[in-house]
């Protein structure tokens, strides 16, 4: 079984975001920087099923020079090896970043043979686009599935489950295919000091591709606004008994 992974080098998700005086990017230089919590599982679904099924993981990115960082983090968990297409600082939009991420896989699997599956994150944690993963399925042709709780290769196919009111929907596609996974698949792993020292060792091709020209304009991001919360005194001692009952019944717990 061959298992590719694609990731994003994303700031710090409990970090605060901070956006730049022009409102076009994110304000990093305060901050430290990982993959998104939906991409950690994606990583461990992938060193899970060759661990089982034999065979070859692979983790790319599309990023700039430091994205090596979060290549080898990956490494350092049990992926095979590393294909990384070197950017300037600048982010590629959805639509250059899948035609990149498709060619660099085509040209792995015309050396490798095809891969079985393809993980993304349902969505980055910057950015939160909800596109690339589907974009690239569409180019390859092949089957993709979104959202996912719960991935199980069945044969030739593989089933997924996704969360929906009052239980779980299911699907069952044959690979090869395309699946965008969220946090809460499986508990991702810690890295073990053994495990960085092999990811030092781990090969990584790394290649710079040709952008695009752009067809999506960013206008601006905007950092959505917090949940407000309220705090409100309902008495004291024994007296503030029958106003704790009145609200429980107002939400509905009494």
């Amino acid at each position: 079984m061959r298992v590719l992974v694609c990731v994003k080098r994303v700031p710090f998700t409990g970090g605060k975001m901070v956006l730049a005086p022009d409102s076009m990017a994110l304000e990093t230089r305060h901050l430290g920087f990982t993959i998104s919590p939906h991409e950690e599982c994606g990583v461990e679904a992938a060193v899970r099923l060759v661990e089982v099924n034999t065979g070859e993981s692979v983790v790319l990115t599309l990023g700039p020079p430091e994205a090596i960082e979060q290549l080898r983090d990956a490494m350092a968990l049990g992926i095979d090896r590393a294909i990384h297409l070197q950017t300037e600082s600048a982010e590629w939009d959805p639509e250059a970043t899948a035609a990149a991420i498709v060619d660099a896989i085509g040209a792995d699997e015309a050396a490798s043979g095809p891969f079985d599956l393809i993980f993304f994150g349902n969505e980055s944690a910057d950015s939160g686009g909800y596109q690339v993963g589907l974009l690239v399925a569409r180019a390859l042709g092949r089957p993709a599935v979104t959202g996912l709780k719960g991935v199980k290769v069945e044969g030739g196919s593989v089933r997924c489950e996704q969360e929906a009111d009052g239980g779980r929907d299911v699907y069952v596609v044959p690979m090869p295919a395309v699946l965008t996974v969220k946090e809460g698949l499986n508990l991702p792993r810690y890295p073990s000091v053994p495990g960085r020292m092999r990811a030092g060792r781990k090969p990584v091709a790394t290649s710079a591709p040709t952008q695009a020209p752009a067809r999506l304009e960013m206008v601006r991001l905007v950092v959505p606004p917090g949940q407000g919360r309220r705090a409100e005194v309902l008495g004291s001692g024994a007296s503030a008994a029958p106003a704790v009952v009145e609200m429980m019944r107002k939400i509905g717990v009494a």
